[in-house]
């Protein structure tokens, strides 16, 4: 950092001077500045040699730092904020209207093939398209009358010659053009025309952040134009919803970023998914013959289907489809008389499907029901293969069917527990492309004309009806037998069999972990006592959860779930993965609108590191499929392999846990004193897990906080699961996460912002947020309800939420407030408790700045008198019955 000469600090309004040198200040500047502005930080530092002060600015752009005088900050600042006000008037007397719809036409067909909408679009090309495409928003911008009105950020004569320099930094490659990332995505949005232009200024200050100096200052070098897509990314999944509407206008954008890029046009895919169906392709081509025959066909060559619906309208065309499959089962039963169709087609597009947080419904799609009828009632569970009609064909991409296609399929996943896979099918106009959906996103096969190759659409359509459960997508490793359902396994050497007694939870989302946790027991245990079942899907590069919770019970720790026995789960011999397996090792680099830039959830990828599994393989006759040791060091599934461009494609493996404690989720305790008396044991057993096994959790949230009130349950009282993201304290690299981790409505505000090293501190910062959430969301023992204002918490960007985080904690005033506004009458009591946590979590109302390791009896201690309050009695113990090993 450059030194130089200051003014007198106490003539500078809003100066705080520091206790001691070398230590931050704040500079509140004697005017409101507007949220254009950059944040500003201010260090003291004593002058090399001599004993007067110096004071020094700091403004923050990727990795660079630039000094400036107070004296210079507070005129500047002072100027610019008496520019605001005439700013707004001119914004406001000039409408951008429809000036920038050119540019967001253009910028959505260049990029229509990529499989992702919107500003994401630039993370996924190469060479001189991102800057390019920002280029094209720069001369959009310039060509709106109103920049030659608005005045300039720097010393231009108006916000026109700004955005001329700002061109010509990012045509020259010497600018971070990750800075102008936000004024695309706010452009792309259609935001109001306020965001749209503060944005603008926000990215020509980030400019003149880089080449304002000091007299005599040497030049700074700029990062390179590639550094702001190279950061680790912000991931977003809609498994993550607290407490939510799901209004699909929300649902969607975040969708959209958990699928990525969704491939189509990979070649083999129909061979990949419906070439193991026996005799498909011998029927298909024999029905298709039929559909020739006679005087007045189903399908002539020249014109295609008979009765195909020119327009394509959905009515039309439903009406059109069912009665077709209708002839097309008939014919194939002519000719393969022991067919019998396992589903029929299902057309209800304007009847919601049930079982689905918000109302949902669906075009067409196939149901495990042989005799559906048009007003027979469904729900999601029935629907085995959902389906997407448009009836123009250039809404086959991904911001229209594509997306729309994979909201049926988040449905279908996360009404059927046992679904590894879904496939599916878009029709737009006549042409139709087939699906895949699975735990890293979405694939598809090339389009056709169901008019022009009416063979390919006749063996689709018989697939769909034959596939088998298996090939369908379903978990083979968890049988049906009658009303029964089981799991087998090999545990120290000797076979068991689980016996599934209910789903306890299924996390509705396409990608991501998925996990899915069902209540168990084991066969001959007569006391039957309850086992969980918890299947996931994990990046390889992550330490096992199992190998976690082996090593936490050696160690003895308490209030963590104890483990039983994990593994990888297998299916037809080999390792259940997506890439080799689910995907049947279809290259996706070779999809017609793949690019060799990665999307953002693949940057950071780490070299392979395949984790140990204590399971081993049970052969059984009746499935190939089953939970086994590691394959050989030879045959193992590495995480990821080197791919057209050197890049790297992500992979999910499907693995197993089994743990002995049962409970429900804390906001079911059944008072507020239990609700208390829980969370002082979950505390309790996350400070176990750091000081015994050197573990943060680094996922707090209401679903991970476990209270056990059965006293017939051997179980502990109060404990902490899913270790999937847990993390090791003294670590080097990496945790091999492809982004931030934790549950965003309750991830502490320093990680939000400033990504972080992970520390205890942002743990228990998320069990205070935990306790307040509860509090405004519950009216009574899990008897949850929606509240708009923090219902937007599942959606904000990452930025945004921390910001509304200190909104509600920085001022006590407005905390007592806010929560005797929105807190249930149910919890209003905890309200002085609550303040208290937070005083100690938040001191001085701000982040914590550095570890404070009385943390956790403090806040132990708070609840604990709390309870005292409330109820006036002793404590009693955590303390869970033996387990056997």
């Amino acid at each position: 950092m450059l030194n130089v000469e200051v003014v007198r600090v106490d003539r500078i309004p809003g100066l705080a001077l520091p206790a001691s040198h070398g230590q931050l200040i704040a500079f509140q500047p004697s005017f409101t500045l507007t949220n254009a502005h950059p944040p500003i930080c201010i260090f003291s530092q004593p002058a090399p040699n001599t004993p007067s002060l110096r004071v020094f600015l700091a403004l923050h752009f990727t990795a660079v730092h630039i000094a400036i005088s107070i004296e210079y900050l507070e005129r500047s600042l002072r100027s610019r904020a008496m520019a605001d006000g005439s700013r707004s008037k001119v914004i406001e007397a000039n409408p951008i209207g429809k000036g920038l719809n050119t540019f967001r036409d253009s910028f959505e067909f260049k990029h229509r093939g990529l499989g992702i909408t919107g500003a994401d679009a630039l993370y996924h090309i190469s060479g001189e398209g991102p800057k390019n495409s920002l280029l094209d928003l720069i001369y959009a911008l310039q060509g709106l009358p109103v920049t030659r009105s608005l005045p300039s950020k720097s010393n231009s004569v108006n916000l026109f010659g700004d955005l001329l320099e700002l061109s010509s930094a990012v045509n020259s490659g010497n600018f971070d053009i990750g800075h102008i990332i936000p004024l695309l995505r706010a452009v792309l949005n259609n935001e109001p025309d306020e965001v749209i232009w503060d944005n603008a200024y926000a990215a020509v200050a980030a400019f003149t952040a880089f080449t304002v100096a000091i007299p005599t200052t040497p030049p700074l070098s700029a990062p390179s134009l590639a550094a702001s897509f190279q950061q680790t990314p912000w991931l977003h999944n809609t498994g993550s919803f607290a407490n939510s509407t799901e209004h699909r206008k929300y649902v969607d954008d975040v969708l959209k970023e958990e699928l990525g890029p969704l491939y189509v046009g990979v070649p083999g895919f129909f061979d990949a998914y419906f070439g193991s169906v026996p005799g498909l392709e011998s029927v298909a081509q024999a029905v298709f013959d039929k559909c020739k025959e006679g005087d007045n066909p189903l399908y002539r060559e020249e014109s295609g289907w008979q009765d195909w619906p020119e327009s394509a309208k959905e009515r039309d065309v439903l009406g059109w489809f069912a009665p077709l499959i209708g002839q097309l089962v008939d014919f194939a039963a002519q000719k393969e008389s022991t067919y019998r169709p396992r589903r029929r087609p299902l057309a209800q597009p304007h009847k919601p499907l049930q079982g689905s947080i918000a109302e949902r419904k669906m075009d067409v799609g196939f149901v495990d029901d042989p005799l559906a009828e048009a007003d027979a009632k469904y729900r999601w569970s029935h629907i085995l293969i959902p389906g997407e009609l448009k009836s123009n064909p250039l809404e086959d991409r991904a911001s229209k069917a594509w997306l729309d296609l994979g909201r049926y399929t988040r449905e279908v996943f996360a009404a059927q527990p046992t679904r590894r896979f879904v496939l599916g099918f878009t029709l737009c106009g006549p042409r139709m492309r087939l699906w895949e959906f699975d735990r890293l996103g979405g694939i598809a096969s090339n389009s056709f004309d169901i008019n022009e190759d009416g063979l390919q659409f006749v063996s689709a359509v018989l697939g769909f009806l034959w596939l088998d459960e298996e090939q369908l997508g379903f978990d083979p490793t968890i049988i049906t037998d009658g009303n029964k359902q089981y799991v087998d396994i090999e545990r120290n050497g000797c076979a068991e069999r689980l016996i599934i007694d209910g789903v306890i939870n299924r996390t509705p989302c396409v990608a991501g972990r998925a996990t899915t946790c069902w209540k168990a027991h084991r066969e001959g245990d007569e006391s039957k006592r309850p086992l969980v079942i918890k299947d996931s899907w994990q990046y390889p590069e992550r330490d096992e959860e199992g190998e976690h919770l082996r090593k936490a019970a050696e160690k003895g720790v308490a209030n963590v779930a104890r483990h039983y026995h994990h593994g990888t789960v297998h299916v037809g011999e080999q390792q259940d993965d997506i890439r080799e397996n689910v995907r049947r090792g279809l290259d996706v680099t070779q999809a017609t609108n793949y690019r060799t830039m990665p999307p953002p959830s693949t940057n950071g990828h780490r070299g392979s590191r395949t984790g140990r599994s204590s399971s081993s393989a049970i052969r059984r006759k009746r499935s190939s499929s089953c939970m086994n040791a590691p394959l050989p060091p030879s045959k193992r599934t590495c995480s990821s392999s080197p791919v057209k461009g050197g890049k790297a494609i992500a992979n999910r493996v499907h693995r197993r846990v089994i743990l002995y404690d049962l409970g429900v989720p804390i906001y079911k305790a059944s008072s507020p004193t239990k609700l208390l008396a829980a969370l002082e044991g979950c505390i309790e057993g996350y400070e176990s897990l750091q000081s015994k096994a050197g573990l943060l959790q680094s996922d707090i949230s209401p679903n991970n906080l476990m209270v056990n009130e059965d006293k017939e349950n051997p179980s502990w009282p109060a404990f902490i699961i899913d270790l999937d993201l847990a993390i090791k304290e003294q670590r080097e690299k990496s945790s091999g996460a492809h982004g931030k981790t934790g549950t965003r409505a309750f991830m502490a505000i320093g990680v939000l912002l400033d990504n972080e090293n992970h520390s205890y501190m942002h743990d228990l910062e998320s069990f205070f947020w935990v306790l307040f959430w509860i509090c405004v969301h519950y009216i009574g023992p899990g008897q949850g309800r929606t509240v708009p204002r923090f219902d937007k918490w599942n959606y904000l960007d990452a930025e945004e939420l921390a910001g509304a985080k200190k909104g509600v904690v920085d001022d006590e005033r407005d905390f007592l407030r806010i929560a005797g506004e929105t807190f249930t009458p149910y919890y209003q009591p905890l309200i002085p408790c609550i303040n208290k946590l937070r005083r100690k979590v938040f001191p001085g109302g701000g982040r914590w700045r550095d570890p404070n390791p009385k943390l956790y009896d403090e806040m132990r201690e708070i609840l604990r008198a709390a309870r005292h309050d409330l109820e006036g009695s002793d404590l009693p113990r955590n303390i869970a019955l033996p387990i056997e090993r």
